[in-house]
């Protein structure tokens, strides 16, 4: 159990830290778990050979799944939470956060839980039940502590760890997933693509890293079955992160009208690309692209935030070979980011 003041230490280190610790914790894992040569994690049914229309992959829920993989993990990771200053200890990751180092967005709320997933099949399918959003906190985040804090004292146990295993198998662990999502311009011998840089004193997750825009857990705001939808959670976090709309915009909104209807007519494209796990704090996500071309891109986007609640979007930048290989290969990015441009650059989707 450590106190206060060191598990404090860890914590920065941490977060000043994180993309190399996430690039050193990608090399524990066998080579042919790495997405596009990027640091991401993903078992072979999380890959499509093809990019696979968004609105095509079929999501299940089941309302009345239970969490019943292993056992123990709370324990473990309590072993690495610091006391209170009335000696007692914390009971989660998440609650050490709270009061030792909160960000700004910090709260609880309901997720959709993955149990399945195959990508790579006939018919691509994700399963879900019900979640919350520290569940992954108390896992993924911990782990990540875990990892760091060994860099710090190497004597330092990995049981974390190596209680949850593989971290793309839900049974070992509850699993939030994140849609993120690639957005590109579209314009022949033109195209740009945006980039958002989180913010290490507003969010729990990835803070300091760059990552594609929007990327936001999938979760329901309003109404847990109509808000059952990638489709719709993407809608809502482009309004959100680009156009700075107040959180839970409805679907019914001009904007989200106008891009269903660029979807239908073809203007505005969406692809999975697949599924991966970030190797150092276990976050899951769905790997998206938004193509749009020009002529609507510039109806939607004409007021582009330059902030937002979680952090700075970047300048539009060129959908070149050069441009996206120092993104993925030099720059501080999230290693979902880092696999969904590869895989969009793969795939020629801008």
């Amino acid at each position: 159990m450590a106190d206060e003041s060191s598990w404090l230490e860890v914590r920065r280190y941490l977060v000043e830290n994180r993309y190399r610790l996430g690039v050193e914790a990608a090399d524990e894992y066998s080579a042919d778990r790495r997405v596009a040569g990027t640091p991401l994690l993903a078992p072979a049914s999380w890959i499509p050979a093809e990019p696979i229309p968004l609105t095509s992959v079929r999501l299940d829920f089941e309302s009345d799944a239970v969490f019943t993989g292993v056992t123990g993990l709370e324990t473990v990771a309590r072993r690495s939470l610091p006391f209170r200053p009335d000696g007692s200890h914390y009971d989660s990751y998440a609650d050490a956060i709270a009061d030792l180092a909160s960000p700004a967005v910090f709260e609880n709320r309901p997720t959709y839980r993955l149990i399945a997933a195959d990508l790579a099949g006939p018919q691509p399918m994700l399963r879900f039940a019900r979640g919350n959003y520290f569940d992954s906190i108390n896992t993924g985040e911990a782990a990540a502590h875990e990892y760091a804090a060994r860099r710090l004292q190497p004597d330092m146990s990995q049981g974390l760890r190596a209680a949850i295993g593989d971290p793309w198998d839900p049974a070992r662990r509850p699993i939030n997933v994140a849609i993120s999502t690639l957005t590109i311009r579209q314009e022949t011998g033109d195209s740009s693509f945006f980039l958002h840089w989180r913010d290490p004193a507003k969010v729990g997750h990835a803070g300091g890293l760059y990552q594609v825009v929007p990327s936001g857990v999938f979760q329901p705001t309003t109404d847990e079955q109509q808000d059952f939808s990638l489709w719709r959670n993407l809608v809502r976090e482009l309004a959100e992160e680009l156009l700075g709309h107040p959180e839970g915009t409805p679907i019914s909104s001009p904007f989200a009208t106008r891009l269903e209807a660029g979807l239908d007519e073809g203007t505005v494209r969406a692809y999975c690309v697949g599924l991966g796990v970030d190797p150092l704090t276990f976050a899951t996500d769905l790997l998206t692209v938004l193509s749009i071309d020009s002529h609507v891109f510039d109806e939607l986007f004409g007021q582009l935030v330059e902030r937002n609640e979680e952090g700075k979007v970047l300048a539009p930048q060129p959908f070149t070979a050069e441009v996206i290989e120092d993104f993925v290969r030099r720059q501080p990015m999230q290693a979902a980011g880092a696999a969904i441009l590869q895989l969009a650059w793969n795939h020629q989707l801008g």
